[in-house]
């Protein structure tokens, strides 16, 4: 009976569901940062792993998803999602005793073995567990706050993983420095934390709310199933748009700390207070863009969060000419920065968009379907990358400019590509071809960029106010848009004859390719 669903929730019902759902966000975002990203990675050095286990570590999540698509079956014969959700969870959460025993009972060569088991397990019972989650989200929460409730709950997450990695950092540091000889034993006792965090999530996930599930008459089985997404015209062009997005992006990013780490040859500290600038950046923005979504469409947030995050990886390819100039630092700065403000609107537009485009009744295996594209494209494009570093490490493409007078002749290096730089380029012509691919998609609320980015710029100057009420720093932040808000209420005042040739004309209303 504890997993029974209800015909209907009321509104208290759903209330309530929400502030779970963010309680359980906070302790899963806890237990993956303790138990992911660099953690995890450090823990297999110590074991001794080499490169290309790194690399499978890194593959497994993505291309265990693909597990979404049978998990549809599954969902659609329980029909009990909160069920599914909470036992999938269990199982995935409990593969972390393995690992977390791994110091004590197995050598390093066994404990590499038995880590990408363990991986591999936890990694496929998600998968299921993701499925369902999907689906349930998208009965519970009302359509048209899914951007503001999920910006509030990734700006609550990344807060929490901001705090949670700066502790667990100091923690491991203090840990290896006192006991330098049992440094794994370091990393279970942080895994173990994270285990505790994760079952707190699977008790606070048994406690929210379920609506019944709509099961649509027609077709049974899995492969009827499937087939509904991608017969679906506009939900396809999403699942291709989403793919190669997602292809673009991980092609170039898992790459972004090797680069700043083994070309530009930075402090470890430096390349965290980077990301840490980054994710300032994404907590910032979350809520405008939350706000963006809901007012016009996801669609609008991505055609301008997209190219934004495009041009961030575009500007990777100037940071050194081919060497450390006078411009490496603040473009590092600058990129980092724009890599915050637009993958918190990506992240957010990207997830809900899915959600928005399902058709009640048929979430699970839409979801599913988007799922898969974007796991397949993640776990290809780092290993097609992989694939392709020593190719590219014996290569380089230079552009320069020569001028020759009288007296001396002058050669400027505009480009020059090395390794890693041939891969953000492909990433950058990738990503602009999956940006056209998303005019394709069709969602309703859609608005013109320049709308979004008033939009944005408004809602970023309502947060800095009650961020902030010293009047100095309030004035400081709206300068460079009060100046564009005068400029625009200026044109409006103008005669109807000429607000028409600015404001109407062909060219200020082009197609929306971003």
């Amino acid at each position: 009976m504890v997993f029974e669903a209800k015909e209907s929730l009321t509104e208290e019902e759903v209330r309530h569901g929400l502030k779970l759902v963010i309680r359980d966000g906070l302790a899963t975002q806890a237990m993956v940062t303790l138990t992911g990203g660099i953690f995890l990675v450090a823990f297999a050095l110590q074991l001794g792993a080499s490169n290309t286990v790194i690399g499978l570590l890194a593959a497994i999540p993505p291309l265990a998803e693909l597990l979404q698509m049978p998990a549809i079956y599954i969902v659609e014969r329980v029909r009990r999602r909160r069920l599914v959700v909470v036992a999938a969870s269990l199982a995935a959460r409990l593969c972390w005793i393995l690992i977390i025993l791994i110091p004590f009972f197995l050598s390093p060569e066994q404990g590499i073995f038995v880590l990408i088991l363990s991986i591999a397990l936890y990694a496929s019972f998600s998968a299921v567990s993701h499925c369902g989650w999907n689906s349930w989200m998208r009965d519970l929460i009302p359509q048209d706050r899914l951007g503001a409730f999920f910006s509030h709950r990734l700006t609550l997450s990344t807060a929490v993983a901001l705090v949670v990695s700066l502790v667990a950092g100091f923690f491991i540091d203090s840990w290896e420095a006192i006991f330098p000889d049992l440094a794994p034993y370091g990393y279970s006792i942080l895994f173990l934390l994270g285990l505790i965090a994760g079952l707190a999530g699977i008790v606070i996930l048994i406690r929210t709310p379920e609506p019944r599930m709509v099961v649509e008459g027609g077709e049974d089985g899995l492969f009827a199933a499937i087939r509904k997404p991608f017969a679906d015209l506009n939900f396809r062009n999403l699942v291709i748009f989403l793919g190669s997005w997602n292809f673009a992006v991980n092609l170039a990013s898992p790459f972004f700390t090797v680069y700043m780490l083994q070309r530009i040859g930075l402090d470890i500290s430096l390349v965290v207070a980077l990301s840490v600038l980054s994710q300032v950046m994404n907590i910032v923005f979350y809520r405008s863009w939350g706000q963006v979504s809901d007012r016009f469409s996801n669609k609008s947030v991505l055609a301008v969060s997209g190219p934004l995050f495009m041009l961030a990886i575009f500007a990777w390819m100037f940071v050194t000419l081919p060497d450390i100039y006078v411009l490496t630092y603040p473009l590092l700065i600058l990129i980092h920065i724009l890599m915050g403000i637009s993958l918190a609107g990506v992240s957010l537009a990207s997830g809900n968009i899915g959600l928005k485009l399902a058709p009640q009744g048929q979430a699970t295996s839409y979801l599913a379907a988007s799922t898969f594209a974007n796991s397949v494209a993640a776990g290809v494009a780092p290993i097609l990358g992989g694939l392709f570093v020593d190719f590219f490490a014996e290569r380089e493409l230079i552009w320069t400019l020569v001028w020759k007078d009288p007296v001396r002749e002058l050669v400027f290096v505009t480009l020059d590509l090395q390794q890693w730089e041939f891969f953000f380029l492909f990433a950058f012509i990738l990503g602009l071809y999956s940006l056209h691919r998303l005019a394709a998609v069709q969602e309703e609320g859609e608005a013109k960029e320049q709308e979004v980015v008033d939009e944005l710029i408004s809602g970023v100057r309502r947060d800095m106010r009650n961020f902030s009420p010293a009047g100095g720093l309030r004035e400081m932040v709206k300068f460079p848009f009060s100046s564009v808000r005068e400029r625009r209420e200026k044109r409006r005042q103008e005669p109807p004859e000429e607000a028409i040739g600015e404001e109407d004309a062909p060219t200020a209303s082009s197609p929306r390719h971003p």
